[in-house]
């Protein structure tokens, strides 16, 4: 698979895991397609948390379909009935988690690229996750990337130090096919927008 193609092929998977668990040398595989990743100032701020114990994934899940049910109630109720359908996560189906964190300390106080613009570090961080995600893909492998959670609570859960802060869990795992048309676009919560409403010349708008 060309790297154009895994590209157009990925998607945020919830659904479609097999049940069956990533063996090991695939994910190591995939974690180091992540370490890869281009970082400001080579500080390669991430670190990945693997998560498969059984209670840990209940823990988390449970965290998250809270956190599903609260940002159902603030929706205006058409946008409630669209959100209904839409599955927000796949962490007991995937059976295997990754927690990318990023560390701000990482490479010292003077982070070569990092001086005017400080967020380049979690920039970095998200470079590892796509590369994983990729990698991924050209492996047949799912990934989703599951939002609804606090912060603190994921932080504690994996026992993240003290100014490390998680930026993603990542459920991973086979699937068994890769949905064609993104899950966002199929419920009809959002449609994407062409390269053409994308693309400016010179000046934003032009």
């Amino acid at each position: 698979m060309s790297v154009y193609e895994a590209i157009r092929l990925r998607r945020d998977v919830r659904a479609e895991f097999t049940g069956v668990p990533i063996d090991d040398d695939t994910l190591w595989r995939l974690l180091d397609a992540a370490h890869r990743a281009p970082s400001v100032g080579n500080s390669q701020p991430w670190d990945f948390v693997v998560v498969r114990e059984p209670a840990t994934l209940e823990r988390f899940a449970a965290h998250v379909a809270e956190k599903r049910r609260e940002f159902r109630a603030s929706l205006p109720p058409e946008r409630a009935a669209t959100f209904d359908p839409i599955r927000i996560e796949g962490i007991r189906e995937s059976g295997t988690g990754v927690v990318v964190s990023y560390d701000h300390a990482r490479g010292g106080p003077n982070v070569l690229g990092r001086a005017t613009v400080p967020e380049t570090g979690i920039f970095s961080t998200v470079l590892a996750i796509q590369n994983l995600w990729l990698a991924a893909t050209a492996e047949g492998v799912g990934v989703g990337w599951v939002s609804f959670y606090d912060a603190d609570h994921l932080a504690e859960l994996v026992g993240l130090p003290p100014g490390v802060r998680p930026v993603a869990w990542l459920c991973v795992g086979p699937v068994r096919e890769f949905q064609q048309v993104p899950d966002l676009e199929r419920f009809g919560w959002r449609a994407g927008r062409t390269l053409e409403q994308a693309v400016h010349t010179e000046r934003f708008g032009g």
